[in-house]
């Protein structure tokens, strides 16, 4: 199958979920040259569909996919929202081995793969159904089968931090060197680190802090 088929077959799928998944998949490896699950695993232990997995908040479900040693992937129907997607194959994570990859999919629109590695910042590869032309983006798709770690990002979680506190101590600095007081300052800086971490963890409406900051750019 080639991407135009692929794209053509599958952008802006009205199929449901439980009606495309697999289909869409075994589709999606005829594009980058991917044995099946079934060709592969006939034990269906190390890679196979709807393998069953205990949450981490209690219970079972099934990752629509897993690969051990690469990745889980979940799919949910076109236009569905893939943070819950991804917030879902978290929770199954440990019971998968902690995959390198968590990778969700709607059936129509796009493919996002989060990097899943400890101690390593997280990063996500966005792949647009429409986009499977792209030969990098492809790629992408590539490593995610055969070389996991290739898509591994390069800095750390302890540089990103080292990183991120050098930006605030300038914009501390600079603060001060205009005459504001040391104390407003650092009560300043303290609701920008909160008003971040609540935006990640979803206590604001999605980029809503970012959107702030961008119009505040603007007028300036």
């Amino acid at each position: 199958m080639t991407p135009h088929e692929f794209i053509t077959k599958w952008q802006n799928s009205k199929l449901k979920e439980r009606a495309a998944a697999q289909e869409h998949f075994i589709d999606l490896c005829r594009v980058l040259g991917e044995k099946t699950p079934a060709e592969v695993d006939a034990s269906g232990l190390d890679y196979a569909f709807e393998v069953g997995a205990t949450k981490t908040t209690g219970g079972r479900g099934f990752a629509d996919v897993f690969k051990r040693g690469h990745f889980g992937w979940e799919y949910k129907g076109t236009h569905a929202n893939l943070d819950t997607a991804f917030s879902q194959l978290q929770r199954y994570a440990v019971a998968l081995d902690n995959p390198p990859l968590l990778i969700v999919s709607d059936i129509g629109t796009t493919i996002h793969i989060h990097t899943n590695w400890t101690n390593s910042v997280s990063h996500t590869y966005v792949i647009p159904i429409a986009e499977l032309g792209d030969a990098e983006k492809r790629g992408w798709l590539k490593s995610a089968f055969e070389d996991p770690e290739a898509l591994r990002p390069k800095k750390t979680r302890q540089e990103l931090t080292e990183e991120v506190a050098g930006e605030f101590a300038n914009l501390a600095r600079s603060l001060r060197s205009r005459g504001n007081p040391a104390e407003e300052v650092a009560h300043f800086i303290n609701k920008l680190v909160f008003c971040m971490f609540a935006e990640d963890v979803k206590l604001l409406p999605e980029t809503m802090f970012k959107r702030m900051l961008d119009l505040s750019l603007i007028h300036i």
